[in-house]
């Protein structure tokens, strides 16, 4: 168990860590629609962490970094990477080849509700700010 959490908490630090080293004024390319060109999604550039959702594992971990990369994985997975786009208000997602869109619930600091379209039905998903488990001393 405590394996498991360290190498959870790696994952999320490493996560944070390319997050935090992307150039922020490339994420600009990804405004809301209606907003100016300066402002990026509250999404962009978090760790995010699976809480409830009809089809994907609680736990599993999202991070929408600012040039397009998307970043998924979890304590039992090798990260996976995909891509996605937010133009025009319509957010992308590519994960293994496939694009669909995906409906942006609701956003605010402590929530992202996501519902995405895949080609085989809908799936919710209700993410919060991933949980960093505390380094070993």
């Amino acid at each position: 168990m405590k394996i498991a959490l360290r190498r959870a908490g790696g994952i999320a630090a490493l996560l944070l860590a390319a997050a935090c080293s992307k150039d922020p004024d490339t994420a600009a390319a990804y405004p809301p629609a209606g907003q100016p060109s300066n402002v990026k999604p509250g999404f962009i550039n978090k760790v995010w962490e699976v809480n409830l959702s009809t089809g994907v594992a609680p736990g599993m971990l999202y991070a929408f970094l600012s040039d397009g990369t998307l970043v998924l994985t979890s304590p039992n997975s090798k990260a996976a990477f995909g891509a996605w786009t937010y133009k025009e208000g319509v957010l992308r997602m590519v994960e293994e080849s496939q694009e669909y869109k995906v409906d942006i619930l609701s956003l605010s600091h402590d929530e992202l509700r996501l519902r995405s379209n895949h080609p085989k039905g809908s799936v919710e998903i209700m993410l919060m700010p991933a949980r960093v488990a505390p380094l070993p001393p």
